[in-house]
C-alpha cells in the first residue's frame, strides 16, 4: 500500500517539489539527449532478447517476462526514425509505469538524473504539421546541454501506440 503524501505548505506557498524543480531521467538516442519524468521510471535494465509478436508495428520490438509481468518493449530509435538501432553493452531498457501499465523503452544509453527548475524549461517550438510536438513538454537547458523533454504519458498513450493497451490488457 502506498503512503499518501500530505502537503504541509500553507495556501499560496510553493511546495519543496515546486521550488526544487522537476527531476528528469536523461537518456540518449543517436546524438540527441532526451529527458522523461523520473517518477514514471520503475527501473533500468540492460537490453535482453525479446519475444517477437506477429504483425506488431516495427517499433514494438516484442515482449519480455519481467517477474511474471509480460512487458511490451518499444524501441525509441525506430519510433523516432533515428536510423537503424544497434544493440550493445550500453543499450538499456527503461521500464516505465504509465497509468498502471508497465512498458519497456529501449534507448541507446542513460546518463543521469537532472533537476530542472521551471526557468530552465523552454516551450517546444512550433514545427507546423511536419512534426508532431504533442508529446513534447519542451526543451530543458543545463549549462551547455539541451534535453528534449518528452511527455512519456502522452507518447505511450497516443493512438499509434494503441497496441500497447492491447498487449498489456
Amino acid at each position: 500500500m502506498q503512503a499518501a503524501q500530505i502537503n504541509t505548505s500553507a495556501p499560496g506557498e510553493k511546495s519543496d517539489r515546486d521550488v526544487a524543480g522537476q527531476e528528469f531521467l536523461a537518456f540518449t538516442l543517436g546524438k540527441e539527449e532526451y529527458g522523461i519524468d523520473i517518477l514514471k521510471v520503475q527501473e533500468i535494465r540492460g537490453y535482453e532478447t525479446v519475444t517477437r509478436i506477429a504483425n506488431a508495428p516495427e517499433f514494438i520490438k516484442g515482449v519480455v517476462n519481467l517477474r511474471g509481468i509480460i512487458v511490451p518493449i518499444v524501441d525509441m530509435r525506430i519510433k523516432f526514425n533515428l536510423g537503424t538501432p544497434t544493440y550493445d553493452q550500453f543499450t538499456v531498457v527503461i521500464i516505465l509505469n504509465i497509468g498502471g501499465r508497465v512498458v519497456g523503452m529501449v534507448v541507446d544509453s542513460v546518463s543521469d538524473v537532472i533537476t530542472l527548475s521551471p526557468e530552465q524549461i523552454k516551450p517546444a517550438p512550433e514545427m507546423g504539421t511536419a512534426l508532431n510536438t504533442d508529446y513534447l513538454i519542451g526543451l530543458g537547458t543545463v549549462d551547455q546541454r539541451m534535453l528534449i523533454l518528452v511527455d512519456i504519458d502522452q507518447l505511450m498513450s497516443s493512438a499509434e501506440m494503441g497496441l500497447i493497451d492491447k498487449l498489456a490488457a
